[in-house]
């Protein structure tokens, strides 16, 4: 893409953090409403170093690692009922005494990063789930080599950048970007236009926030998509991202819960969707045919 044909999206991130999992549907709007002149970016920040020292006043998160796995679930669980991205708070247990920190999956990434930027994202997305919908102790490299087979990425490359200090190297170096930029909370968002326009937006942001910055900063020059939604667009919005949850239908196509769920429910019908209950919500993905073997994974699913 050229610079000054596209828009750059980067969010300062962290695989863990709650806001950035309901941050989801943003982004996926994003990209559909800008297919083809849009490129989202992220950079790792490190939420959490050590939760044994990790303090989160405002959402009473910290100093007991006994109950810090309750209050993170229960500020997880308030979060969802204002994004509506699923979380799983059944044997919810991330943090402990061995496994303490968020910092391997933001190494993990850098690892991902380093053969393939498509499968690094993709990547990312999956530990999201694995970690708030799935409950997975995703900060375990067993479950991280687990995902990344998942995510279509050479498992033996992976665990060489991963242990060899290489992609802990890369995520110091996003963490300088961080500093550079004042970044002190997840999600924020960066906006750039060229080498010279660039808005950052700080915290939870709505898409009419980040679309009012997009049309100022490009002054009307890139324009959202025309987005027809019928089952048939739906359909192959399912298909390109894998897995979605409801929600981030109803916002990519501006349709309201109730119809959104007619066209899940009339998919499903035809038998061309599954739906899987997943923790206070649920996943949709493509039905395919018995055996259908992935050319990327080479993961033939029944």
């Amino acid at each position: 893409m050229n610079k000054d044909n596209f828009i750059e999206i980067i969010e300062f991130t962290d695989p863990v953090c709650s806001w950035c999992w309901g941050s989801e549907p943003l982004l996926k709007k994003l990209e559909t409403r800008y297919e083809g002149k849009i490129k989202v970016n992220f950079v790792m920040g490190g939420l959490v170093e050590d939760i044994r020292n990790f303090n989160d006043n405002f959402n009473g998160i910290g100093g007991d690692l006994s109950t810090v796995n309750f209050q993170i679930i229960s500020h997880w669980l308030e979060a969802s009922k204002r994004h509506g991205m699923p979380v799983e708070a059944n044997d919810f247990e991330l943090f402990s005494e061995e496994d303490n920190s968020t910092y391997p999956l933001n190494i993990a990434y850098k690892a991902a990063q380093f053969q393939n930027e498509e499968f690094a994202n993709k990547f990312l997305r999956k530990m999201r789930e694995a970690v708030a919908a799935e409950a997975k102790k995703a900060n375990k490299i067993e479950v991280l080599i687990e995902l990344a087979q998942e995510s279509g990425l050479e498992v033996a490359k992976f665990i060489e950048n991963f242990s060899d200090g290489s992609a802990e190297k890369a995520f110091l170096e996003d963490q300088k970007i961080c500093r550079e930029y004042k970044v002190q909370g997840f999600p924020t968002f960066l906006v750039k236009f060229g080498e010279e326009k660039k808005v950052i937006l700080r915290g939870y942001q709505s898409y009419e926030n980040i679309n009012a910055v997009i049309k100022q900063i490009t002054n009307n020059k890139i324009i959202e998509n025309k987005i027809e939604s019928n089952e048939e667009t739906v359909l192959s919005f399912i298909k390109k991202h894998e897995k979605v949850a409801p929600v981030e239908i109803e916002f990519s196509f501006d349709i309201s819960k109730n119809d959104t769920n007619k066209i899940i429910e009339s998919l499903s019908n035809q038998g061309l969707i599954k739906i899987m209950n997943v923790g206070n919500g649920a996943f949709i993905s493509a039905n395919y045919e018995p055996m259908s073997c992935n050319p990327v994974t080479g993961i033939c699913n029944l």
